[in-house]
């Protein structure tokens, strides 16, 4: 494969659209946090995933940009078009990456390294942009290898893989989130591809799971699409004679929603999702255009109607198109077997219709407030109802922080908790006599609780208490004793009957949890 990288493409576009002179320090942000960031920001400290006002901080002069998608692929059509010009089968894989199969070229121009600096003239010449190309088998390596200028020799990914940190294989931008994945693997001592691909592929696949063995072969070299990618029939492709011609981008957009939704159902009939997708444009005057975007994972109906909406914003924002689009043509390009993206048998399709509204609402969210603004919880293993649940950001594998199936000795029993609160709360128990209930070296209560304040507030009579339950944690470094009870306090006039977790640790007792 033979790919295109234009560096810092998200600053490149956003400067360029504000018309922006160089030289200034550039950051592009999402969800208040530094998605992409120019080399003269870099250089000021400014990093990937930094909040905001840290980014600023550490480079006052530093312009700061809204992400948007739609602007970066319509400003990268004219380096699609300029790669088109010299090699056939060009293929967005995002904006700001092209590839190509690297045979066409290389034969025409009589050399891999010949093509690749034609293909950086042509670009530079025909958009002004800068870009880098590199050569490798399969587009994880070339990928890699454009991001250093490299031609690698057929045959050779694999050791020019082998070094590169396993970092490489978190890749956000291109649908590949891999961060739980490869600090995981860190920790593990695998620092470097080479090491992760010499790990057998059975094992990755039994401690891992199954996205981690794509992770793998990408890191072994191993082409992640064989070549014998299934091919859809001609009937799944989704054609529309546009009347009158679209020439807004408002009215493309409602075009791309609806094509989007046929195109999928259709595949979904058949048991298949699109990794590949082919749009191609006709306008009054007989111009034709065709491009094919590559996703990492399958496409939604929202993301097909992305890449249709954006690649037609691209063309008629530009000037590749002389008129309206009178046809619009979907065609999935490779499809593989869809069997995560059909229907649930037993909620039906609205439902399932309805799920995919709200995940995208919940994306959106996140978009607007930052990752961690929208979480589900996951309950997972453990002896105290604060440790065993924990907050996943949406879209985020959904995996609890201890196996709940393991053996939990001293876990508190059924019902748990109905509210946990994030902080536990400080409480003061004391006995009929006004003294403080402590617990005795035989776990024992030194006094029967009578009455129970929280945080600061008028004592409550105790109508009934459980307990005490004790356990001693972390017994081969500093054990730490926490014992548990349970109590029923009276109703008042200003609250109702509670029933209360209280925990006593390090002397001191803290509300950890309150019954319904």
């Amino acid at each position: 494969m033979l790919v295109v990288w234009c560096p810092d493409w998200p600053v490149t576009a956003a400067g360029a659209a504000a018309a922006l002179l160089p030289g200034r320090p550039i950051a592009v942000v999402a969800g208040n946090l530094v998605v992409a960031a120019s080399a003269l920001a870099r250089a000021e400290g400014v990093r990937r995933g930094m909040r905001r006002r840290e980014a600023q901080g550490r480079c006052p002069e530093l312009v700061v940009f809204t992400d948007d998608p739609e602007r970066d692929a319509r400003l990268f059509e004219p380096v699609a078009a300029a790669v088109e010009e010299l090699a056939v089968g060009v293929e967005i894989v995002r904006p700001g990456i092209v590839a190509v199969p690297a045979r066409g070229p290389a034969g025409y121009f009589g050399g891999e390294e010949v093509a690749a600096e034609r293909i950086i003239d042509q670009v530079a010449t025909r958009t002004g942009a800068e870009c880098q190309v590199g050569i490798a088998d399969g587009l994880f390596a070339a990928v890699l290898a454009a991001h250093r200028g490299l031609v690698v020799a057929p045959g050779a990914s694999p050791g020019f893989l082998a070094p590169l940190s396993i970092r490489e294989l978190h890749r956000p931008a291109e649908g590949l989130d891999r961060v739980d994945l490869v600090d995981l693997l860190r920790r593990l001592g695998l620092r470097t591809l080479g090491a992760f691909a010499g790990v057998p592929e059975r094992d990755v696949s039994a401690r891992f799971g199954v996205p981690a063995v794509l992770a793998h072969r990408q890191a072994a070299g191993v082409e992640e699409r064989p070549p014998d990618r299934r091919r859809p029939p001609p009937e799944l492709a989704v054609a529309q004679a546009l009347d009158p011609p679209v020439e807004r981008i408002d009215a493309a957009a409602f075009v791309a929603r609806t094509m989007a939704e046929r195109l999928h159902a259709g595949l979904a009939a058949h048991g298949l999702a699109c990794t590949r997708l082919g749009i191609l444009a006709a306008t009054a005057h007989g111009e034709e255009r065709e491009r094919v975007w590559r996703c990492a994972e399958p496409l939604t109906p929202s993301g097909i109607a992305d890449r249709v909406r954006w690649q037609l914003d691209g063309w008629l924002r530009g000037t590749t198109l002389s008129a309206g689009v009178t046809q619009l043509r979907l065609e999935p390009v490779e499809v593989i077997e869809g069997h995560a993206l059909q229907l649930d048998l037993w909620r039906g399709e609205g439902r399932a219709e309805a799920d995919e509204r709200a995940g995208r609402a919940m994306v959106h969210v996140q978009g607007l407030l930052g990752p961690d603004a929208v979480v589900t919880p996951v309950l997972g293993g453990g002896r105290d109802p604060g440790e065993r649940v924990r907050l996943v950001p949406w879209g985020d594998e959904r995996s609890p922080a201890a196996d709940p199936r393991a053996p939990w000795p001293g876990v508190l029993p059924a019902p748990s908790p109905a509210v946990v609160p994030r902080k536990p709360l400080p409480a003061k128990v004391v006995d009929p006599k006004g003294r403080a209930v402590d617990l005795t070296a035989r776990d024992e209560l030194t006094g029967s609780p009578s009455h129970v304040s929280v945080d600061g507030g008028r004592p409550r009579k105790v109508l009934a208490w459980a307990g005490p339950w004790s356990t001693k944690e972390r017994w081969w470094a500093e054990p730490t004793r926490r014992t548990r009870l349970q109590v029923l306090l009276e109703e008042s006039e200003k609250d109702i009957q509670t029933a209360l977790l209280l925990v006593l640790a390090n002397e001191s007792w803290t509300v950890e949890g309150m019954y319904d």
